[in-house]
């Protein structure tokens, strides 16, 4: 992907080197891709796709993240990827084993991360396995046990008042003499998170369905599907790519105006989300790549009330499958999709989960609540 709003990484980079001179983010173009022949298939791990991944093996900072399974979610077919079945719990344990391992590369004795949560969960755990000090500046409200996770690892925690906003905010202030771990600025990690577009090629028996629906904080998910893709009509294993569909909290759904080319209202929201909480970002690093990747894929985003959250999270839970609101919201999404024509129950729907509910019982407990009580 071609985009004027980000810049080439550097060959030359050094531990502070995390955005362009000009403020823009860093891209890292897509790799050669690989063929069925080239997965390393006694790997169960992401690290089977090495032949895509820009990390040397003596480089590797792994905790066996990836091969997470598909599963079916309803009458319709729909299949959903159980990405909190990671070693931290979430997707974004496949993007920081790439970020760490790069910085490990790079010399790296501590690291900074803002984070909503899960991805500061995840940072101070590949820290730890890396031999790093971590440092982990988060929302004031974040869920009480991401950051009993966050501290278990040994990592400092400092806690922000304000919005998630906020917290990125203070971030930039620190990177200028931490090594800055940005889930939502290094590029590196995105070649992390395209693993998930490599499985789901791989456990459809090397084809691909006809549409991705996914929760967008910063859209690294959507981003690094279309590397995966991308990569994939490069090897000549694909000739056509899913549409792919972003879901957001309604209030926090500037990628879904962008995409859909619509204006979104005036806000100077300081609270997340009601429910979902890692979700609650208001201006995404990478949001007109993110929306670009979804306007070209012929998808678009959908905005998601708390009330079709919390619809979407207790029809998951009945199903066996705890997924953290946040993560429901896709599902929820995907709904609101097959309602409106969008989506069909003759296409093949894949619904990325990506946390568990066991690490936002605050947010879970309300999602279940919901309709039954005065909550």
């Amino acid at each position: 992907m071609n985009d004027d709003s980000a810049s080439a990484y550097p060959a030359r980079a050094d531990l502070l080197t995390w955005r362009a001179a000009d403020g823009s983010p860093l891209w890292l173009p897509a790799q050669s891709g690989l063929t069925p022949a080239d997965i390393v298939t006694t790997e169960f791990s992401m690290w089977r796709y090495a032949a895509t991944l820009p990390i040397p093996h003596s480089d590797r900072v792994s905790l066996g993240e990836g091969c997470t399974p598909l599963v079916e979610l309803d009458s319709c077919g729909t299949l959903g990827k159980l990405e909190w079945l990671n070693p931290t719990s979430s997707f974004k344990d496949r993007g920081v084993a790439m970020m760490i391992s790069q910085l490990k590369a790079l010399g790296a004795q501590r690291v900074l991360e803002d984070s909503s949560g899960n991805a500061g969960s995840s940072v101070a755990a590949y820290a730890r396995a890396a031999g790093m000090q971590a440092t982990i500046l988060a929302p004031a409200h974040t869920s009480s046990h991401k950051i009993s996770q966050i501290r278990s690892f040994g990592a400092t925690v400092e806690l922000i008042s304000g919005s998630r906003d906020d917290v990125s905010a203070a971030a930039v202030t620190l990177a200028q003499q931490i090594p800055y771990a940005s889930h939502n600025w290094n590029p590196y990690f995105l070649h992390g998170i395209k693993t998930i577009g490599y499985e789901i090629w791989e456990s459809l028996a090397f084809t691909l369905p006809d549409n991705i629906v996914t929760v967008a904080g910063s859209g690294s998910i959507a981003l690094g599907l279309d590397l995966a893709f991308t990569e994939l009509r490069q090897a000549g294993q694909i000739t056509k790519s899913p549409r792919i569909f972003v879901g957001q909290p309604l209030g926090f759904d500037p990628i879904v105006h962008l995409a859909n080319g619509t204006t979104p209202p005036p806000s100077n929201i300081e609270k997340p989300a009601r429910l979902a909480e890692g979700a609650s970002i208001t201006r995404p690093v990478r949001g007109a790549q993110v929306a670009e990747v979804v306007r070209r894929s012929g998808g678009h985003g959908v905005s998601v009330s708390d009330e079709q959250i919390a619809r979407a999270t207790q029809y998951l839970v009945s199903r066996g499958i705890f997924a953290e609101p946040t993560s429901a919201l896709a599902y929820a999404a995907t709904e609101i999709l097959r309602d409106s024509g969008v989506i069909t129950s003759s296409e093949q729907t894949v619904v990325v989960l990506t946390g568990t509910g066991l690490k936002a019982a605050e947010a879970m407990a309300a999602a279940l609540a919901w309709g039954k009580a005065d909550i």
